[in-house]
């Protein structure tokens, strides 16, 4: 009998994603479940509730507690932490990069790779090469990064996207067992409850 599965649904450019995609397949691993890993982009999401930007950056008092919010979630979970200058960043390379490997097994240690990148060592994810040096870091060669630019990809990622809104997702992360949809980094244990049933 295969293992149940819990897709982890994330924008690289979304702060709440980072401490989930940290700790979820460890996480999903300890109950016996898959991880199924599913980039997806927020802007368009957020263009189809009338947001041209983050809600964070919308309503500042609503960054401003979010900023500190996952600097303490961070601290709990022992993850490194430094606030990005760029927010958000431009996610659309890493998501296709992400896209492009799917079915290897570097994907999650590429992820993890990228938002530690990120939200640790203050890294600008929208240029190639700190993709290519995460893909080195892991291990993995660049034929992702070159296949990122492929229409396929691009079709895939769209795709995704289309059925991120068909499951109703307006925010990341968000957890989905089948139909069923959680959202938010602090409802993981909830998604990881539901996948175990």
């Amino acid at each position: 009998m295969s293992a149940a599965e819990l897709s982890l649904w994330f924008d690289f450019a979304s702060t709440y994603s980072y401490p989930s995609v940290m700790t979820a397949e460890a996480r999903a691993a300890a109950r016996g479940l898959r991880l199924r890993w599913r980039p997806v982009l927020l802007g368009p999401i957020f263009a189809a509730q009338g947001w041209r930007d983050s809600p964070f950056n919308l309503y500042p008092a609503k960054g401003r507690y979010m900023w500190r919010d996952l600097e303490r979630i961070c601290a709990t979970e022992g993850l490194p932490w430094r606030q990005p200058e760029i927010f958000p960043a431009h996610s659309l390379l890493a998501a296709r990069v992400s896209v492009a490997g799917r079915e290897t097994p570097w994907l999650g240690d590429f992820v993890r790779g990228v938002f530690r990148a990120q939200f640790a060592d203050g890294s600008d994810i929208a240029k190639p090469e700190t993709l290519a040096a995460v893909l080195a870091e892991i291990g993995a060669g660049g034929e992702a990064l070159e296949a990122a630019a492929s229409e396929p990809v691009k079709q895939t990622l769209r795709a995704e996207v289309a059925e991120a809104q068909r499951l109703g997702l307006f925010g990341a992360p968000s957890f989905t067992v089948g139909e069923e949809l959680f959202w938010g980094h602090d409802r993981m244990a909830a998604a990881l409850d539901w996948a175990g049933r």
